[in-house]
């Protein structure tokens, strides 16, 4: 039975490559950066009168389960998420993935 999970990091931007190479050493085996845009209360900055759409970069990270605290800690301490205001991580638990072969083969132990 597959055990996945997908850790969905969103981050300041510039910092999605940041957020990848820890979820690398960390042990995930590569990931997907998509760029989006703030739209929450705390997202109207303004620099000389002129409102700012802040960018964000968002990471997909699929990993086994087993690995997601190693990786998600590790994501947490390079991106500072344990500071207000530099970003957001959650694990969404992931049912079938197709696409990605050692995502679709057993684990050696699990067989």
């Amino acid at each position: 039975m597959l055990k996945a999970s997908l850790i969905v990091s969103i981050v300041r931007k510039g910092w999605g490559s940041t957020v990848m190479q820890a979820s690398v050493r960390a042990g995930a085996r590569g990931g997907t950066v998509l760029f989006g845009r703030g739209a929450g209360i705390n997202e109207q900055e303004k620099i000389f009168g002129i409102a700012i759409e802040p960018e964000k970069e968002i990471v997909l990270t699929l990993a086994y389960s087993d690995q997601i605290d190693r990786i998600l800690n590790e994501i947490v301490r390079a991106a500072e998420l344990d500071s207000t205001g530099k970003g957001i991580a959650f694990v969404i638990p992931v049912e079938k993935v197709v696409g990605v072969a050692q995502f679709m083969t057993e684990r050696p132990e699990e067989r």
